[in-house]
């Protein structure tokens, strides 16, 4: 009787902490389709940074006060899983370049991812 109740107990304790366990929020990957604005933490806190992703999961991004059009972007491709935002940065000599983004908000309209120094950026959707 001793055993069936401690295993009992177990099967609860396992259950409770199961339970308690956060589910990772996930965005669907097609309201990332398009060209986007940086307004909130950008690179060098440029208010001209754009990001364009497409629905072949190959992207663009770039800044106009650089002295870079869209024509002349930096190619990647992304991957979103769940809210796990993985861009390959393509570099013609060289090593591709991964970075890795945690999104906490993706809507029609607005992006907020941060890094994985806990850096945020805020886009708003141009295109």
């Amino acid at each position: 009787m001793k055993k069936l109740f401690v295993f009992i107990a177990l099967v609860l304790i396992f259950i409770f902490f199961n339970s308690c366990r956060k589910e990772e929020q996930g965005f669907d990957e097609k309201l990332l389709w398009g060209k986007w604005n940086c307004v909130q933490g950008c690179y060098n806190n440029a208010s001209d940074e754009y990001w364009r992703y497409y629905s072949n999961y190959k992207g663009d991004t770039w800044v106009e006060s650089e002295d870079i059009r869209e024509e002349e972007a930096q190619k990647f491709t992304w991957e979103l899983v769940k809210s796990e935002l993985r861009q390959v940065h393509i570099v013609e000599m060289g090593a591709d370049i991964p970075r890795d983004f945690i999104v906490t908000e993706l809507t029609s309209s607005r992006l907020v991812y941060r890094n994985n120094l806990g850096r945020s950026s805020t886009f708003v959707k141009v295109e």
